[in-house]
């Protein structure tokens, strides 16, 4: 008898500037909980993965759901979430407790709360002035692009 394997879950993004989209003076406090709740599942051996639309188009182009899905509402419905290659989730990230159930892990063996309690390091650089801000890319010149 084998064991049952871990179902593979599979964000779609939109074009972020980042691989990660926290990047630059203006970050989105949902894409940092959100990278930190993949670090998290990744920590205890969950198969997930994220795909950036302006980084990774390849992995777009050869997930059918996700062509399909773009083809009928365009890049204005991600991220787009699958397990397993079905669409689980469109239009918002999944929380750390709804990505735990989707990989299988409803046991409350989990040692981190939902929320962000530790410190995560993000390899950001921090912008001190607005000229550093204006100094040009998407990033505000941090290198993250």
């Amino acid at each position: 008898m084998t064991a049952p394997t871990s179902p593979a879950i599979r964000v779609f993004e939109p074009a972020l500037c980042c691989n990660t989209g926290v990047c630059g003076p203006d970050v989105d406090q949902a894409l940092v909980t959100f990278t930190a709740d993949l670090d998290h599942l990744r920590g205890l051996g969950v198969d997930i993965e994220r795909h950036n639309l302006a980084n990774d188009p390849t992995a777009f182009a050869t997930e059918p759901a996700v062509r399909d899905f773009l083809k009928v509402g365009g890049s204005a419905g991600l991220p787009l979430t699958l397990v397993d290659g079905v669409t689980v989730a469109t239009g918002s990230y999944p929380s750390r407790a709804r990505l735990l159930q989707l990989a299988g892990r409803t046991d409350s063996t989990q040692s981190a709360p939902d929320s962000v309690s530790a410190r995560v390091d993000l390899g950001l650089t921090a912008v001190t002035s607005g000229a550093a801000a204006s100094s040009g890319g998407c990033c505000g010149g941090s290198g993250c692009c």
